[in-house]
């Protein structure tokens, strides 16, 4: 048995050294409020190809900005289609590579009690949000304030995070009471009350998309990322986004 051990233990050596030479990966850049189903897509992806994946998360503004300077990511997940849309216009995407992968929801949470659009009217303390100008969830969060005729009132009111993950952590941590923030983020965290939905009619639809961006030296496993992404729906679905339709 000893001798037959070595040479079982040379081929195990051998075949490990083959398949980290085989091994490629991936630098995605994901949307803050993605951060979580990206995880958990990217896990059973390492389990299925052995290819490794590391994950960059900000708001869609800065992680574009850093796109546009040369930042060496293989794929952009956005909470938005205007900057996808923006780098394909650049040519600076793989040619029809540009897909949605969810449809974000929006909420009104607040930890201690139901909340309700009704509240806002009446509400006189600071509330979270995403930066507008940067995030899409913040910029869905200031469109639900225009519609009902708050949204300069509230200027001086609102606590703004850099991404839909600090707006979240505002209120999360007490620092503020009320906020806006994903319904993705809730389910992510088990929050099952004190929470409202958004009505759709109150904000645009925030279609999130995704790019191959063409710098890639990994185009081939970037597109096979960016398939896989699509193949499983029931994750996205379950994280607390929607599908476009016909999806």
């Amino acid at each position: 048995m000893a001798k037959l051990a070595k040479p079982l233990a040379a081929l195990a050596l051998l075949f490990s050294l083959t398949t980290s030479a085989h091994a490629e990966k991936l630098t995605i850049a994901v949307a803050a409020n993605f951060k979580h189903t990206m995880d958990e897509l990217v896990a059973q992806f390492e389990a299925d190809t052995g290819h490794q994946v590391t994950v960059a998360t900000g708001s869609t503004g800065g992680l574009y900005t850093q796109i546009l300077h040369g930042a060496p990511y293989d794929l952009f997940f956005a909470a938005d289609a205007e900057r996808p849309q923006l780098l394909e216009q650049r040519q600076l995407i793989e040619p029809n590579s540009r897909f949605t992968y969810a449809i974000g929801i929006l909420t009104l949470w607040q930890p201690q009690q139901e909340p309700s659009l009704a509240l806002l009217t009446d509400w006189s303390k600071k509330v979270s949000i995403a930066n507008p100008k940067t995030a899409p969830y913040g910029e869905a969060a200031a469109q639900v304030l225009t519609k009902l005729g708050l949204f300069q009132q509230y200027q001086r009111r609102l606590v703004k995070g850099n991404n839909i993950v600090q707006a979240y952590q505002y209120v999360d941590s007490g620092n503020v009471e009320l906020g806006f923030v994903s319904l993705s983020q809730l389910t992510a965290a088990g929050v099952r009350e004190h929470y409202y939905v958004i009505p759709q009619q109150y904000y645009h639809p925030i279609e999130q998309q995704a790019v191959v961006l063409k710098r890639s030296n990994q185009l081939a496993l970037a597109t096979q990322f960016a398939h896989f992404v699509q193949q499983n729906k029931a994750t996205v679905i379950a994280a607390g986004y929607r599908l476009p339709e016909g999806n």
